[in-house]
């Protein structure tokens, strides 16, 4: 199976998966302080752009879920494929993430997260990095991320890669349930 056609397949999942939880009420909405981003709540990101490694450029397509542990805490994990170019790769990243809940419009997040990059032809890598930035409301419970990023690779062979750390923008696109 290549490496597209499982990336459809997970996201198929996922989407079945969360869109048959119903939605919070209007009452659990309105209850609680954290709204789209209280206790309990599931989300699910879809993310596409550009990415650039190995003097290639790729195409970047990924799909993600997190879930709030408490108003504004959530856990996830996120499944990244970068085709279009040579190697190809898929990254699997769990993660946590605060997001500052307050302001209805605008919701400020920082968070950390560990990944694992599985590279046609080369050893797989971790990396470590942080998050930082800003959701901004889109719809009934849609949101617009865009952020900032630090990745830094661990176990880096800098005669592999060119460098063993990366900053970057990320946008994202994010369903509330």
């Amino acid at each position: 199976m290549t490496m597209n056609k499982k990336l459809a397949a997970i996201t198929v999942a996922a989407i079945a998966t969360f869109a048959s939880t119903p939605p919070a009420s209007a009452a659990d909405v309105s209850g609680s302080v954290g709204g789209a981003f209280s206790k309990g709540r599931t989300h699910v990101l879809i993310t596409a752009g550009s990415g650039y490694a190995f003097d290639e450029s790729y195409l970047v397509l990924g799909l993600g879920v997190t879930y709030y542990l408490i108003d504004g805490l959530n856990v996830g994990l996120s499944v990244e494929s970068w085709t279009g170019s040579d190697p190809n790769m898929i990254k699997v990243t769990p993660s946590m993430t605060y997001v500052f809940h307050q302001n209805p419009k605008v919701n400020p997040y920082v968070g950390g997260f560990y990944r694992r990059a599985y590279i046609d032809s080369l050893p797989d890598i971790n990396s470590v990095g942080a998050r930082a930035g800003v959701y901004f409301t889109a719809g009934r419970n849609a949101y617009i991320g865009i952020g900032a990023v630090y990745e830094s690779y661990i176990d880096c062979n800098s005669s592999v890669y060119r460098s063993c750390s990366d900053t970057y923008p990320e946008l994202s696109f994010t369903i509330a349930f």
